[in-house]
Order: C-alpha cells, then structure tokens, then sequence
C-alpha cells in the first residue's frame, strides 16, 4: 500500500553547500563506476532530512543501491557551508537497512530528486519512511530529525504509528525496545505538532 499524502512533486533544497556536495559526489561515482546503464539510488539518513529541511547538517551518505554496486572508500566531496565551515561529504559503505526499522513499500514510495546525474537516477526515502527509520536507534539526531519533519508538515504523529506498526509485522528479532521507541516517537511528533498548531493559531 502506497503512501496517499505525500504531494506529487515534492520541493526538494537541492541547491545548498551540502546538496551541491551531494550531486558533485554521485557524479564523480558515476565516472568511477562507468555505468552504461541507470542504476536506482535511494537515500536515508541525515542527508535525507537536509534535502527535506535545509538544516540537518551531515557529511556521511547513507545511500541504497538497486544494483551490484562496489562504492569507493576514498570518494569524497570537499564543500564550505553557509557558514564558513568546511566539510567532507563522503560515502558511509557500511550502511545498510537492514539495520533499520523499514516498511516493505519503503523503495516503490521513495521521491526521485533530479541531481542532473545521468546514469544514478537518486531517490529520496518518504517523510514518514525517513521518520519511522530513525526508530530503531532513536539517538538525540534522530529525535530531531524526526521533530524537524513533523514541523514542517512534510508526515504527521499517525503516519508515522501507522506506517511504523505495519513494518514491525516485518521486522526479525525482540520488539520490546522498537515499541518503546516507536511510542516515544510518536509522543514526540503530537508535541511538536501541538506546537506547531499553537504557532498557527497566534498563541
């Protein structure tokens, strides 16, 4: 089952430091890679959110391939932020999602993003699917971003319980501690969504 909320073109920040970062990164894989044909990219993680948000700031690239793909340890993008900071965005190669709380439809819902790559044709995991992946380790990071998501009105506290409990009924292994996380996360997208609401209303 598909995600029906989500807005058909999303507007994605493509033109930060780090996204710029982001796009040099996959072309240069792309030459590295020779690829002859296209090949699917789907990006978690805190680059993820950056592309959604504009704030999350984050060198590593959790990135999923559809194909076979060898990733180079020594690819790496230098980029200065907005602020002056310089930065390395880089590859992560030990990422993988298994590791994470995913719903089966995660991929067939994720929002291609036009990088102006050719042959890495790169998607974007949904709002609520970038949310509910962030349960399983539920850090301070994940904690914001998932709070930075709902405030902006890009997934909601019942998307997030709703498509989160569908995944469990897939997830291998104890679920005591996914399910205290899962309620915490959810506790904290009614608080950030109360907030927001009180903002919009003036008081």
């Amino acid at each position: 089952m598909g995600i029906e909320t989500m807005p058909a073109s999303q507007a994605f920040h493509t033109r930060t430091a780090l996204a710029n970062g982001l796009r040099e990164l996959f072309r240069r894989l792309e030459d590295r890679l020779s690829l002859r044909s296209p090949v699917n990219v789907y990006l978690a993680g805190g680059m993820a959110v950056h592309l959604y948000t504009a704030n999350r700031v984050t060198t590593d690239v959790d990135a999923e391939f559809s194909g076979r793909v060898h990733l180079p340890n020594d690819l790496m993008v230098e980029v200065t932020l907005e602020d002056g900071t310089p930065q390395v965005v880089y590859l992560d190669t030990n990422y993988n999602s298994t590791f994470a709380l995913m719903h089966e439809d995660y991929l067939d819902d994720a929002i291609p993003v036009d990088l102006g790559v050719e042959q890495l044709r790169v998607h974007v995991l949904s709002p609520v699917d970038l949310a509910v992946s962030k349960i399983a380790r539920l850090a301070d990071n994940d904690r914001e971003d998932i709070a930075a998501l709902v405030r902006l009105g890009l997934t909601t506290a019942d998307e997030i319980e709703r498509r989160a409990t569908d995944a469990l009924a897939g997830y291998v292994g104890g679920q005591a501690m996914l399910r205290m996380n899962l309620r915490d996360a959810v506790a904290l997208a009614r608080r950030v969504e109360a907030e927001r609401s009180a903002a919009q209303s003036g008081h």
